[in-house]
């Protein structure tokens, strides 16, 4: 029965499943796809502050140096599917979009139920039968356990299947259904699972001044992340000090790229708060300050460098009595001043959960999936896309271009006729 038109079901509504579900649709297949909560893309209107930054328009030859996790697994759904094939989709699908600092793409109207939107528009011209509030209880594999054959939803009833797109999320954000569904699935089909972390989540300090600065944003600060003498990440930008330590699009950045560090050891942060300058230039720039307000209290010269914040974390580090004179500064405790301005140290202990991760790293190990094609190599039909997998990036747009790229692989390679069939 070589050329039937094939029937795939696709676990998630989210930015994954949506493409999977458009792609196989587009591909001539008979598309089901079910979700648990009440409606569609849940975590996609939250994403970017509620305006849902969809893509990045870097160069497609930039795109793999943002991703954190197996970026090499990537190159063939990304280069069948890439941020330009995205930025035009969505274009196409009437939703107008814009580029902000550092390539970040947005809808022209900042509201990401554009995003969604213009996928749910696309799912019903396409005929894609959408079942909300449907959550799926356990995929149905062949006696063999080498074919799934369909899924049992959550109120018992069976669906048949020539294919099966799991494309259920990962664990961040789970008030947004992500509960880990789609590792089981994969555990149960046999498939290799890596264990989850919080990604692009904030950071917790040993020190607890950071908290005395709560919601003071840098906008300009240097960070360096040491395990011992090894520089683990080096960056420049915003960062903010929170009850709990730090965050920010720095901090955020930072945790995908060191990843789990967690498991024995503390990490040295750095934080040069005068990036701009060199260490000479910001001593010279103290003698300045001191000179002309030599009668001032220190806590009053500082006023000048740092915000107010700041200022008594920074005296209280130095160890200089804050009420001082300029004039009675030395030239020792000046040079201590200027340490902590160029670097300003704190102790990482860990990372915020799941509740508070943008992504999460881990998941269903590429090893097993055909990159081409995101099928399972020993599961026939099987097909895993976005997040679920273990493949994450930076902030910037860039997981959510995983989701489309993945998901739109998924979709296309699910939809091929069934050729072994007799």
């Amino acid at each position: 029965m070589s050329g039937k038109k094939r029937r795939v079901l696709v676990v998630g509504g989210g930015a994954a499943g949506m493409m999977a579900a458009i792609a196989a649709a587009g591909a001539g297949a008979q598309v089901l796809l079910f979700e648990k909560n009440e409606k569609l893309g849940k975590k996609i209107y939250i994403t970017g502050k509620g305006r849902c930054n969809f893509t990045n328009a870097c160069s497609p030859e930039e795109f793999p140096g943002y991703v954190s996790t197996n970026p090499k697994f990537l190159y063939s759904s990304f280069g069948r599917f890439n941020n330009e094939d995205v930025i035009r989709f969505f274009e196409e699908s009437g939703m107008k979009t814009k580029a902000e600092r550092g390539g970040r793409m947005f809808p022209v109207s900042d509201h990401a139920s554009d995003v969604t939107g213009a996928l749910a528009r696309r799912m019903r011209e396409l005929g894609v039968a959408v079942h909300l509030s449907s959550p799926v209880r356990e995929l149905v594999l062949d006696s063999a356990g080498e074919r799934v054959c369909g899924l049992v939803l959550g109120d018992g009833s069976r669906q048949e299947g020539d294919a099966v797109i799991v494309a259920t999320g990962g664990l961040s954000y789970p008030s947004t259904g992500s509960d880990g569904d789609g590792y089981r699935f994969a555990e149960k089909a046999g498939l290799a699972v890596k264990e989850q972390y919080p990604s692009l989540v904030p950071m917790t300090t040993l020190e607890a001044d950071a908290a005395q600065m709560q919601g003071l944003s840098l906008r300009n600060a240097g960070v360096r992340i040491l395990d011992g003498k090894k520089v683990l990440y080096s960056g420049f930008g915003e960062m903010m000090f929170t009850h709990f330590g730090v965050t920010g699009p720095l901090i955020l950045t930072a945790s995908s790229v060191i990843r789990k560090p967690w498991k024995h050891d503390t990490l040295r942060m750095e934080i040069d708060l005068k990036p701009a300058l060199t260490e000479a230039q910001l001593d010279a720039r103290l003698v300045r300050e001191f000179e002309t307000g030599a009668n001032k209290q220190l806590r009053n010269v500082l006023g000048t460098l740092l915000p107010a914040k700041m200022i008594p974390v920074i005296i209280a580090r130095s160890g200089i009595s804050p009420e001082k004179p300029a004039h009675d500064i030395s030239r020792e405790e000046r040079r201590r001043l200027l340490g902590l301005l160029k670097c300003l140290p704190y102790t990482l202990t860990g990372t915020r959960g799941f509740a508070e991760a943008i992504i999460t790293n881990g998941g269903v190990s590429v090893r097993g999936i055909n990159p081409g094609t995101m099928e399972a190599k020993t599961v026939k039909g099987l097909y895993f896309a976005g997040e679920v997998l273990d493949v994450d990036a930076q902030t910037g747009g860039f997981n959510l271009q995983i989701a489309w790229s993945t998901g739109h692989a998924a979709g296309i390679a699910a939809a091929q006729p069934v050729q072994d069939a007799i």
